[in-house]
C-alpha cells in the first residue's frame, strides 16, 4: 500500500510491543528510514530535532526488532509490531507512555492485560537464574513434574476460592494459577503466543 507522507516526506510510527501489545512509543519515517526498517529489520526513525536518520538502540543498544508493519486505513500512518531488546524509552522505562495525564509516573502497562506478556517475559529470564534464589529457577529446574502438580494444586485452590464466594481470594488464586501455567509453558518451550492464537481460531470458528 502507498503510504502518504505529509509534506516534510513524513508519517507518525506507532510502536507496539508484538507479544503484550504495549504501546512503546511514537516517532516519524520518511521513505528512508521505513525502507531501512523493512530491509534491516531494525526500526528506523528519521528525527526532526537532528534532520538525520536513527536507528532506535543505536547507542544504548536497545533496538526495536521488526516484526511486523501495518498502514492505517487512509495510508497516512504506521503502525511497527516489533520485539524490543531492552526498554523503549531513554529515561530506562519499559514504554515512554509511563506518565499519566497529571505527569505521575505510572507502571501499570497498556493494555492491563500487557502483564501476562510481561510475566512471561520474567520467567524466561529467571531461568537464568540461580535456583536457590529464585522460586521460578527452581521450578524450573525441577521439570514438568514438579511444575505440573503446582498447576493441578492450584487448579483446585481456584475452585475451593470460587465455592467460597470471595472475590479477592479468587483473584488471589487465579493469579497464583495463571504465574504457574506460564511457568509450565516456559519449561515447555511453548510461547504464551501459542495460546492465544488457539484462542482466536476457535473464536473464528
Amino acid at each position: 500500500m502507498e503510504i502518504h507522507f505529509d509534506l516534510q516526506g513524513l508519517a507518525p510510527a506507532i510502536v507496539q510491543h508484538v507479544r503484550t501489545g504495549e504501546v512503546l512509543m511514537l516517532g516519524y519515517m520518511n521513505a528512508e528510514s521505513l525502507e531501512l526498517t523493512r530491509t534491516t529489520g531494525l526500526v528506523t526513525f528519521w528525527s526532526r530535532s537532528r534532520q538525520a536518520l536513527w536507528r532506535k538502540g543505536a547507542t544504548s543498544g536497545n533496538v526495536l526488532r521488526l516484526v511486523d508493519l501495518r498502514v492505517d486505513c487512509d495510508g497516512d500512518a504506521l503502525l511497527v509490531l516489533a520485539e524490543p531488546a531492552g526498554p523503549t524509552c531513554h529515561t530506562g522505562e519499559r514504554s515512554c507512555f509511563h506518565r499519566d495525564a497529571t505527569g505521575t509516573l505510572t507502571r501499570r502497562p497498556t493494555p492491563p492485560g500487557a502483564v501476562l506478556g510481561r510475566l512471561a517475559d520474567a520467567v524466561r529470564e529467571r531461568r537464568a537464574a540461580a535456583p536457590e534464589t529464585s522460586y521460578t529457577a527452581r521450578l524450573l529446574q525441577d521439570g514438568v513434574d514438579r511444575i505440573a502438580k503446582k498447576v493441578g494444586e492450584e487448579a483446585v485452590e481456584v475452585v475451593i476460592a470460587a465455592k467460597n464466594g470471595s472475590h479477592t481470594e479468587l483473584a488471589y488464586e487465579l493469579a497464583d494459577l495463571l504465574y504457574h501455567i506460564v511457568v509450565l509453558l516456559e519449561e515447555q518451550r511453548l510461547p504464551l503466543e501459542a495460546v492465544w492464537q488457539e484462542l482466536e481460531r476457535r473464536m473464528k470458528s
